[in-house]
């Protein structure tokens, strides 16, 4: 019976390379995985997934207004999925994360989703909240802070390295913008 998993975690735990792992196990067995990605984060080149360590692979682009339920089955009678695998899914909208459900109840294939549980606010993501909520399996992937401790906050800098708190919830960067902190730096470097 296929599950749909949410790898959750702040920055720099290491969510895409665990993605490209997954892929690259199906892959080695004869299996056809699905790759997903947000049409909106564009870094590392557009229908792409990379990691930092440098693997990558090409994926499907998901944008606000995807069916992804469609779109998976459409796929799926093409050339059959064994897996899906959502990089980035702090993006889907709650009516996508539902899509997906449907992928895993109704066309039996296992959905992986790996993403942010929050932003640099620490308020959730709606595509991790419904995920949250509905998911099989909650998974999460393990960064470190500065100091140590485990790192499950996000502090979006400005262009002098200064923390920041307000902005829109989606701005895209990496090191150069974020830095995954314990919760109790989180709050000194914003000055709570």
């Amino acid at each position: 019976m296929a599950q749909m998993y949410f790898y959750y975690s702040a920055m720099n735990a290491g969510k895409s390379t665990t993605l490209l792992q997954s892929s690259f196990n199906y892959q080695e067995r004869g299996m056809n995985p699905l790759i997903l990605t947000a049409a909106l984060d564009d870094r590392y080149g557009v229908g792409k997934v990379s990691s930092r360590i440098g693997l990558q692979a090409e994926a499907q682009l998901f944008g606000t207004d995807t069916d992804l339920f469609a779109d998976i089955s459409a796929l799926n009678e093409q050339e059959k999925r064994h897996c899906v695998l959502v990089d980035e899914c702090q993006f889907l909208s709650k009516e996508q994360v539902y899509q997906l459900t449907e992928v895993v109840d109704k066309l039996n294939i296992p959905v992986l989703c790996y993403g942010l549980r929050t932003d640099f606010l620490g308020e959730l993501f709606e595509g991790s909240r419904h995920l949250l909520a509905w998911a099989d399996k909650l998974i999460e992937l393990k960064t470190i802070c500065h100091c140590g401790r485990k790192a499950n906050m996000v502090i979006r800098t400005d262009e002098h390295g200064k923390a920041i708190a307000e902005g829109d919830q989606v701005a895209i960067g990496g090191n150069d913008r974020y830095v995954s902190v314990c919760r109790q730096h989180y709050k000194e470097a914003l000055g709570k």
